[in-house]
C-alpha cells in the first residue's frame, strides 16, 4: 500500500515513511514497528538495544576519520495519534494508513496521517541508512507512548545515551527551530454519581455535537477552535429548563487532541421534546456565529431513541455535574511574558465519559511553569470535590528551559542562513516535546528541535508539506556533516 510515496523526493526518507504508514502504531502498540526496525538494523550491521521501558536505541559508528567528532542522538517517537472521522471505520491496531497527495501536501484518508512523528522517525532511519553521509558517532533513539503519557521518555534508562548533542525531529514548522517547550500533567477526575429510574413520562433522547476541526491540544489551543466537550456542556446547561437529566455522555477520545465530537443521552419529559429541539436550533445558530471563520462545520442534533435505559442521573446530580463541567478550567490560562506570543499555561478538557453513573474526566494541563500546572490541577480538585469526585494527577513531565546562547543553536542558524537565505525563527512551543524529560535525565546534552511543515496534527486533517520534507532532510544532513567536521562547540 501507499506505493505513490516511492516517487517522492527524497526517496530515502519517503521509503521509510511508507513503511511507517503500512505498519499500525498507535500509542501502546509500537511493538510490531519496533521489531521491524530491529530486523532492519541487524540486516545493516547496526547494533540496537531496548531499555526496560521499551524504548529502542540504534547505534552507527562514526565515518572513518570522524571518530572524535561530537556524538549525535537523533530522537523521535514511534507512536502516532489515532483519530478517525466518525463515519470512517478504521482499526488503528491492524489497518494501515491510506495516504493521498493534494496540492503539494500528503494527507491520510479520513484518519490521522502519523507525520507526527513518523517524518522524524523516517528521517532518523534515513540518516542511519545513508552511507554517503560523513558523520560522527550516531545514535537513533525511538521512544514509545509519547502521545498518551510520555511513558517512554519518562522511563528512559539513565547512563544509556553516549552522545553530546540531541536533535529532536518532532517539530512541525518549516523555517523554525525550537529551543524550549511546555511541561504538563494529566488531571484525572472520577466519581460515582447517584441515579434514579426513568419516570413513566420521561423518554430518552440522543444529543450530538459533531463537525469540529479539532487539532493539537497544545499548538492549536490558542486558535479559538471549538472544543466539543466545552460546547456540548453549554448546550446541556441550556436544556436544563426543559427537565433534561443525563443518562450517559461520551466526548473526545484523547487528552491531547481538541475534541471534535461529543454525544449525550438525555431523559426529557414527553411534552418537552419539541421545545428542546427548538432551543437547540437557536443554540446551533449562536455557536455557528461564534465560531465563524475558525470552526465552520459545527452540527447539533437531538433525536428520540427507541431503547429505554433503566436509569439517569438524579436531577440534582445531573445539574451539579453539568455545572461543574461548565466552569471547569479550559483553554488558554495565560500568555507568556518572557516569550511573547507563546501560550504559557493552558488546559484541554480532552475526554469526558458518563456510563451508569460513573463519571470520568481526563484533562491535559500544559505550562512553561510547573507551579501553574500544579495550580490548575488543584483547581480541578477543589471544584470537583463539591460533587464528591476524586482528582489525581498522573504522567507529570517537566518543560524544556530555553538556552538562546546555545552554540548548537548558533551553528544551526548559520547553516539555515547559508542554505536557505533566511534566519530561522527561534521558538518555544506550547507542547510537550520529549526534550524536557530527556534533558532532565541527561543535563549535559545540547538540544534543538526542527522538522518539516505539518498541519492539523492529532486530527484527520493532518498533513505534511512534501517540499518541506526535502528541505528538512537537506538541513539535517548538512548539520550532521558540519558537526562531524568539528565546527560546532
Amino acid at each position: 500500500m501507499n506505493e505513490h510515496l516511492d516517487s517522492l523526493t527524497p526517496a530515502i526518507v519517503w521509503r521509510h515513511f511508507r513503511t511507517l504508514c503500512n505498519t499500525p502504531r498507535p500509542s501502546g502498540h509500537e511493538a510490531e514497528l519496533r521489531a521491524l526496525i530491529e530486523r532492519w538494523a541487524e540486516a545493516r550491521g547496526l547494533t540496537h538495544e531496548r531499555d526496560a521501558a521499551g524504548n529502542l536505541l540504534v547505534r552507527k559508528p562514526a565515518t572513518p576519520g570522524c571518530e572524535q567528532a561530537s556524538g549525535i542522538v537523533l530522537q523521535g517517537h514511534l507512536d502516532m495519534v489515532a483519530q478517525a472521522n466518525a463515519d470512517h471505520p478504521h482499526d488503528f491496531t491492524t489497518d494501515p494508513i491510506e495516504t493521498y497527495i493534494a496540492d503539494g501536501w500528503l494527507y491520510a484518508t479520513n484518519t490521522t496521517l502519523g507525520a507526527d512523528n513518523g517524518m522524524g522517525v523516517a528521517a532518523a532511519l534515513a540518516v542511519l541508512e545513508d552511507n554517503s553521509l560523513c558523520h560522527g558517532p550516531l545514535e537513533a533513539l525511538f521512544t514509545i507512548e509519547e502521545e498518551t503519557s510520555m511513558g517512554g521518555a519518562l522511563g528512559l534508562a539513565e547512563n544509556w545515551l553516549k552522545g553530546d548533542i540531541l536533535l529532536n525531529l518532532d517539530s512541525e514548522d518549516r523555517g523554525q527551530v525550537y529551543i524550549g517547550c511546555a511541561g504538563g500533567a494529566d488531571v484525572l477526575v472520577t466519581a460515582n454519581l447517584p441515579t434514579s429510574a426513568l419516570r413513566d413520562d420521561e423518554r430518552p433522547w440522543r444529543l450530538s455535537l459533531t463537525g469540529l476541526v479539532g487539532g493539537h491540544s497544545g499548538i492549536d489551543i490558542h486558535k479559538g477552535r471549538g472544543n466539543a466537550n466545552r460546547l456540548l456542556v453549554r448546550v446541556l446547561r441550556a436544556l436544563e429548563p426543559h427537565g433534561a437529566r443525563l443518562i450517559d455522555y461520551h466526548g473526545g477520545t484523547l487528552r491531547n487532541a481538541l475534541p471534535r465530537e461529543a454525544f449525550a443521552t438525555l431523559a426529557l419529559v414527553d411534552d418537552e421534546g419539541e421545545a428542546a429541539q427548538a432551543r437547540l436550533s437557536e443554540l446551533q445558530a449562536e455557536l455557528v456565529a461564534e465560531l465563524a471563520g475558525v470552526d465552520d462545520g459545527l452540527v447539533l442534533a437531538l433525536e428520540e431513541v427507541e431503547s429505554t435505559p433503566d436509569e439517569a442521573l438524579t436531577t440534582t446530580a445531573s445539574h451539579m455535574l453539568v455545572a461543574a463541567l461548565h466552569v471547569a478550567p479550559y483553554g488558554v490560562e495565560r500568555m507568556s511574558v518572557e516569550v511573547p506570543g507563546v501560550v504559557e499555561t493552558s488546559n484541554n478538557l480532552g475526554v469526558v465519559t458518563l456510563v451508569g453513573g460513573r463519571f470520568e474526566l481526563c484533562a491535559l494541563v500544559r505550562s512553561l511553569r510547573d507551579s501553574a500546572t500544579r495550580d490548575i490541577a488543584d483547581r480541578f480538585r477543589a471544584l470537583f470535590a463539591l460533587i464528591g469526585a476524586e482528582t489525581r494527577v498522573e504522567n507529570a513531565y517537566p518543560g524544556w528551559t530555553p538556552d538562546p546562547e546555545s552554540p548548537l543553536l548558533a551553528r544551526f542558524r548559520q547553516l539555515h542562513q547559508r542554505r536557505l537565505g533566511s534566519d530561522p525563527e527561534v521558538k518555544v512551543i506550547h507542547a510537550g516535546l520529549e526534550c524536557g524529560i530527556l534533558g532532565g535525565k541527561y543535563p549535559e546534552l545540547a538540544m534543538i528541535s526542527f522538522g518539516p511543515q505539518i498541519r492539523g496534527a492529532h486530527s484527520p486533517n493532518e498533513r505534511v508539506e512534501i517540499d518541506s520534507v526535502d528541505e528538512c532532510w537537506q538541513l539535517l544532513r548538512a548539520l550532521i556533516e558540519e558537526l562531524a567536521e568539528g565546527q560546532a562547540a
